[in-house]
């Protein structure tokens, strides 16, 4: 069996007897800075123990996310009217996907951005259209040629008007023109406007009747509108608010959607203003716009390649005069990727403080086609896209964030005029990895700060003791 006294002799912290030891002065001053140094630097340590670092490095783009980037806007368009506002997306793979709707909605708005009804859906508007055979041989002129001097008096004369606002140039109108007239000849002689009085079918020259076409918002040639009277309605100048026609033009359609509009009328005193009861859809029939405004929302699936986000004015079956299209804008909000929630992104600013100051880089900046610019003027945006991701200490990935930087700019077009995103990704990403952290090597460095801290005192301590030892033996000396 070892003995005591044999362990003992193992001990590495032999004591010295406490009555062989001497306490001063100096050596308590320095035992309280060396406490308060320890103290000190072992707080520091915590500190830098317990905080988040983080290394930056760019590499090539894995994308780990996929090959599809999501694009997320909001943009209001005062001067651009639902009916033909078409989101489009093209890249240098040869994508090219014309008037997005799926995932895209469309808010009718005034010229200061408020909105004005509910969503617009285009239904028919853009698809084809059938037109009639005929031929404007003989000149038929059935329809009534309106002005703004006469407009409000026919509107409030018959129960139905039907109006085509064309444009003599365009190629639409004069495709509908034949059957226009001819269905109008056909109306006038069942309905006869001097007996009847309840429906007439007129027209009018947007190229001479400029402000009577911009009041009623017609941006698209030809646009047939329906405008109901109402003899008991005295708002608005006694009638109601008009309808677009969007059915196909050939004179059997229009004939047919004529007489859907009157054989209501029929069933009631002709002294009371009735609204189409039936199925306007079925005929083509849908609210006409009050504005000529349109707040674009929703998101697109783009491929990780440079490409095109573009709005515009289009349709199948309609022309535009692009010297009167203003293709101004304000972006409420323009994001690629998924969204972050604000809870989030706080939580993450701790990794990276810098994320997400370039995210939303143009929400809330407009982009006004003033009248010194002049015509067919095209709003460019060019969009530099960088990935960041933030990688966890455990190799999970905690975010994916795409920042982009924004240049904008005019420029006249000898097309229709667009507004245009043109959108190109780094190849490069921004990988933000959270730094681990060993608790041993935490633990190594408070020995190594308490050890340290005792033994650098007690080197300054054993100095003081033995110079003022010295010095009194000095002064002991020169005494005697």
């Amino acid at each position: 069996m070892i003995s005591s006294s044999k362990i003992k002799s193992v001990d590495f912290y032999r004591k010295i007897p406490r009555d062989l030891t001497e306490a001063t002065l100096s050596g308590a001053g320095l035992s309280i800075v060396a406490a308060l140094s320890m103290l000190f630097l072992f707080g520091m340590e915590l500190n830098n123990y317990v905080a988040v670092s983080t290394t930056t490095s760019v590499i090539v783009d894995k994308s780990s996310d996929g090959e599809f980037l999501r694009i997320d806007f909001n943009l209001s368009f005062p001067v651009l009217s639902c009916e033909f506002a078409s989101v489009d997306v093209s890249d240098i793979l040869g994508t090219n996907r014309l008037n997005i709707t799926k995932t895209i909605r469309k808010f009718p708005i005034d010229s200061d951005l408020r909105p004005t009804g509910p969503e617009f859906h285009a239904g028919t508007v853009l698809n084809f259209i059938k037109h009639g055979n005929d031929v404007d041989e003989e000149a038929i002129e059935g329809s009534i040629p309106l002005s703004s001097n006469n407009f409000d008096e026919f509107s409030h004369q018959y129960s139905v008007l039907v109006v085509n606002f064309y444009a003599p140039w365009c190629y639409w109108s004069n495709l509908l023109k034949p059957s226009w007239e001819k269905a109008a000849k056909q109306i006038k002689e069942r309905y006869d406007p001097e007996l009847d009085g309840r429906v007439i079918l007129g027209k009018v020259d947007c190229t001479q009747e400029a402000d009577l076409c911009r009041r009623h918002h017609i941006q698209g040639y030809p646009s047939i509108r329906i405008f109901r009277k109402g003899n008991d309605v005295r708002e608005d100048h006694g009638h109601h608010e008009h309808e677009s026609y969007y059915g196909d033009r050939d004179t059997e359609s229009l004939v047919k959607m004529v007489e859907s509009l009157v054989e209501p009328i029929q069933l009631e005193s002709e002294r009371l203003a009735l609204e189409d009861k039936s199925d306007n859809s079925a005929i083509g029939l849908k609210k006409a716009p009050s504005t000529g405004g349109c707040r674009i929302e929703g998101y697109v699936r783009v491929k990780k390649v440079p490409g095109n986000l573009i709005v515009s004015a289009r349709s199948g079956s309609h022309s535009f005069d692009s010297s009167q299209m203003n293709m101004s804008h304000v972006i409420n909000h323009l994001s690629f990727g998924r969204s972050i929630s604000p809870q989030t992104m706080k939580d993450l600013k701790r990794l990276a403080p810098y994320l997400g100051r370039s995210h939303n880089r143009l929400d809330g900046r407009s982009f006004i086609n003033h009248r010194d610019l002049g015509p067919n003027v095209t709003i460019e945006h060019y969009l530099q896209i960088v990935k960041s991701e933030v990688i966890k200490s455990h190799g999970h990935s905690l975010l994916i964030e795409y920042e982009y930087t924004a240049h904008s700019s005019v420029a006249h077009s000898f097309y229709l005029p667009v507004a245009k995103f043109h959108f190109e990704l780094s190849p490069m990403q921004v990988l933000i990895t959270e730094n681990t952290k060993s608790f041993s090597h935490f633990i190594t460095n408070v020995c190594a700060i308490i050890g340290g801290v005792f033994t650098v005192a007690g080197i300054l301590d054993s100095i003081f003791y033995n110079t003022i030892k010295l010095v009194k033996k000095i002064e002991i000396g020169k005494s005697f």
